[in-house]
């Protein structure tokens, strides 16, 4: 069995989590089987593996994807900051023939700071706008082959939808 994923990258901030929740909601509205995995998750621990060469994102998302193919799932939106920067890894992660569409959504610093200010309440709130904008810096000049959507001024229904109709799922 194949696999489709997106693979939704993007800055801290910009909307990954939330565009994945809504084209998660507008596939389920269509009866669309499909998973969603977050992809901070995976390797979310002190000290950071990935800073030590361990590649336990890539280990933990192969382990639960099997997991979902047995199950029978074959469509699969992975949210991660730099995800649109290691597309063959996880592809290769994933296991089989995988059909995939990177997206990277953007916005302003302006913007993705006045987001971040409405979920972090933690006393990290200035590291987490100045790694956003790192980020963002870092993903504009190494990412040429994603789909890029603007997410500044959008409602995130709309972003979803763009989203799900450049990856040919709706």
């Amino acid at each position: 069995m194949h696999t489709d994923v997106i693979f939704i990258g993007g800055r801290s901030g910009v909307g990954k989590s939330s565009v994945a929740a809504e084209a998660s909601h507008l596939l389920a509205q269509a009866d669309i089987r499909h998973a969603v995995i977050e992809g901070d998750n995976l390797d979310h621990a002190h000290p950071q593996p990935w800073r030590s060469g361990i590649p336990l994102a890539e280990r933990n998302l192969a382990a639960m994807w099997a997991n979902y193919r047995e199950a029978g799932y074959s469509r699969l939106i992975f949210t991660n900051t730099v995800s649109v920067l290691q597309v063959a890894e996880l592809e290769a992660a994933l296991g089989g023939e995988v059909r995939s569409t990177a997206v990277l959504l953007t916005s302003t610093d302006a913007v993705a700071a006045e987001r971040l200010a409405k979920r972090e309440i933690g006393t990290a709130l200035e590291e987490h706008v100045a790694r956003s904008a790192a980020a963002a810096r870092r993903l504009d000049e190494a990412v040429e082959e994603a789909v890029r959507v603007a997410t500044d001024g959008r409602a995130v229904g709309e972003i979803a939808r763009v989203v799900l109709e450049r990856a040919g799922w709706v």
